[in-house]
């Protein structure tokens, strides 16, 4: 039987740091469009309280997603020692394309996985490169469809990264902004006989019936806003936290299941980055689905403190952190189950288990 195996990780986590005293001079609004009387140092810590969120990263002016899709593909190949023109696919999951600085136009024309290989300077056409919208999950269902062509026999080699610049696409007067951030992920996936090791299984829903504008794109919530003409990124902050917890831990137990897996065997879990409270809720929710009250320690490793919410990023760039040894308390050895997965737009939901 083929398997699809992890051969690299690698990441770019951008330079810029942004703490949440920065914020301490922003004007909130309301969605009524009315400004918010709150103090805004209580917002911003209540924020932190509840997210977990202390500082997040932002792209350099000069950067776009597609290049920090480069350096993390760089990353990749350099960990790897695979020769870039044997690569089969490069899929590419983002939300919002190139977004310069500035400019939230969306920007998608070439795709950028297309720009990516250009940057790479990959000359094989028969290297396939593809973009890939779907929310968060992105980077997890880029991971499923190149195990699909791995195990079909289509590719015996397959890169897949998650890009993002949210600061680009953010309502700075929308207290939500204080979420997200911008980061770059990537693995080579790459055909093996082992028996064991590779992706085991996998789960996919999409919820879209009543859920799809849970995340959307809407106006200002500043009225008067000079850039009222552009559109931001929008969350149902509440409603989003009780679709997650109400959905999320079934499918993960699903993926289990079709691995004929059980919680006791799982040594990581990797979840996206979205909000502390929320991600530990949903953990100990999966956990009591297996009748369990105790959680173990450390089997649900987080880098959104100090990175926040890069959406498609947020999963790859946490198992190269771990992979690389650059997350002290955690690590990854040979024989560990892990699960990897996501919850975002669309509404979608995805797992994955593997077995290093």
């Amino acid at each position: 039987m083929i398997r699809s195996v992890i051969s690299a990780t690698g990441s770019y986590i951008p330079e810029v740091r942004i703490k949440n005293e920065t914020f301490h001079k922003a004007e909130f609004y309301e969605q009524d469009g009315t400004r918010s009387d709150k103090d805004i140092k209580i917002v911003v810590g209540k924020f932190e309280e509840v997210t977990g969120i202390a500082e997040r990263r932002y792209a350099k002016t000069d950067q776009r997603a597609s290049d920090l899709g480069f350096l993390s593909a760089e990353n990749a190949l350099k960990s790897s020692g695979i020769e870039r023109e044997a690569l089969d696919y490069i899929i590419v999951a983002h939300n919002f394309g190139d977004v310069i600085h500035g400019n939230n136009r969306v920007n998608i024309v070439p795709s950028l996985a297309s720009r990516i290989k250009a940057l790479l300077k990959i000359q094989n056409p028969d290297c396939v490169a593809y973009d890939l919208p779907f929310g968060c999950p992105g980077w997890i269902q880029g991971l499923i469809q190149a195990d699909y062509f791995i195990r079909s026999g289509d590719a015996k080699l397959c890169l897949v990264i998650g890009t993002e610049t949210l600061s680009r696409i953010i309502d700075p007067h929308d207290r939500d902004s204080m979420i997200y951030s911008d980061g770059s992920g990537a693995v080579i996936l790459e055909a093996s006989a082992h028996p064991e090791k590779g992706i085991i299984s996998h789960k996919t829903q999409t919820f879209a019936n009543n859920y799809s504008t849970l995340l959307r794109m809407d106006k200002s919530y500043a009225k008067d806003n000079s850039c009222n003409q552009d559109i931001f990124l929008k969350m149902s902050g509440r409603k989003v936290y009780e679709f997650a917890l109400s959905n999320v831990p079934f499918v993960i137990k699903a993926a289990l299941d079709k691995a004929a897996l059980s919680i006791e065997t799982v040594d990581k879990i990797l979840i996206h980055q979205a909000n502390d409270k929320m991600d530990a809720a949903i953990l100990a929710r999966l956990f009591k689905l297996y009748g369990k009250n105790e959680i173990p320690e450390g089997i649900m490793p987080m880098t959104i403190g100090w990175l926040g919410n890069s959406s498609v990023a947020s999963v790859p760039t946490l198992l190269d952190v771990i992979m690389k040894k650059d997350l002290p308390g955690h690590k990854i050895q040979n024989g560990d189950t892990v699960v990897m997965a996501s919850v975002g737009a669309g509404m979608n939901i995805n797992a994955v288990v593997y077995k290093f």
